[in-house]
């Protein structure tokens, strides 16, 4: 578990009170004092624990610094991330402007939960956004998602396919049966179960039972209040 209390912003000496070139600002939105805690996996933890096992920390307790122990210049990162998407990605790729830079880390990171299937809600805590910025900034397309998005749908196009023949769908596979899709108030599981939404909130809302709604812009977080004018995320 990371603790995140601040940041250090790069504003140059003629906009510091100081003098200085580098700034350290507390959380955005929030107070001086506040934290905010973010959970880290454990190849990253092992990664951390190895760096400063190697280099040890900054007298402030940074991890990062250059030669002289002071902040790590940010054209320094550049430099160094371009080098890693060279030996990294492909040419097509490299030309692409995949993860063009060290701040595409992040977008890659919440579209990664996201598809992964962590809460938006979660997400956005975790990125210390909302929800609506996580929706409309962050979140992106992942790179090789359209192949499996494909299989999905040619698999579902052969269930389809049984059910107009009159053949029994595979073991496991979504229930297609036109008469049991259209059941009001209700929603079928890949067993074919039902399952009840009428305690879901969501769907409680102006008479609405399970139709699928248009949001008035791409990308915008679903909500249980007034789910006519937003987009009902599965």
């Amino acid at each position: 578990m990371l603790n995140l209390s601040g940041g250090v912003v790069t504003a140059g000496k003629g906009w510091t009170d100081d003098g200085a070139v580098y700034e350290v600002h507390p959380l955005k939105r929030r107070a001086v004092n506040a934290t905010r805690p973010v959970p880290v996996p454990p190849p990253f933890v092992r990664t951390i624990l190895m760096h400063v096992e190697r280099f040890g920390v900054a007298p402030d307790g940074r991890l990062f610094r250059n030669e002289a122990g002071n902040y790590v210049d940010p054209a320094a990162y550049g430099m160094t991330w371009a080098k890693a998407r060279k030996a990294a990605l492909t040419r097509t790729e490299h030309a692409s402007g995949l993860a063009k830079r060290p701040y595409d880390l992040g977008h890659a990171g919440i579209s990664f939960w996201l598809y992964s299937g962590v809460d938006p809600a979660e997400c956005a805590r975790r990125a210390g956004q909302s929800i609506q910025v996580l929706f409309r900034h962050y979140a992106k397309f992942l790179d090789g998602v359209q192949e499996q998005s494909n299989g999905l749908i040619e698999q579902s196009m052969q269930e389809w396919d049984h059910v107009s023949r009159g053949v029994p769908p595979a073991e496991g596979a979504p229930n297609l049966d036109r008469k049991q899709t259209g059941t009001a108030g209700r929603s079928w599981d890949r067993s074919g179960r039902k399952r009840e939404l009428k305690n879901n909130p969501c769907f409680a809302v102006r008479g609405v039972s399970g139709r699928r709604l248009t949001g008035k812009r791409p990308g915008q977080a679903p909500s249980c209040r007034g789910l006519e004018e937003a987009e009902l995320l599965r």
